[in-house]
């Protein structure tokens, strides 16, 4: 009973842990987002690269948020 209930546990402690863990790439993607929106407000001529260079930020902040969901499918 007791090998049951200690897993249970530790499956119930995977998904808060990463529920505490896509707070980072949460305030990431507002971070990069918001100055990209700010930067095309001060000059919008670059907009367009700086809509590339978001994106790019972008792919690296999702990239962290699921290696941390994998992270916790394969410690678990």
């Amino acid at each position: 009973m007791d090998i049951v209930t200690l897993a249970e546990v530790a499956g119930n402690l995977n998904a808060i842990g990463y529920g505490i863990a896509a707070i980072g790439p949460g305030i990431g993607l507002g971070i990069v987002i918001g100055k990209t929106i700010e930067g095309t407000a001060r000059q919008p001529e670059m907009s367009s690269r700086l809509q590339t260079l978001m994106f790019i930020g972008v792919a690296f902040v999702e990239i962290l948020a699921l290696l941390g969901l994998v992270a916790g499918f394969i410690f678990q």
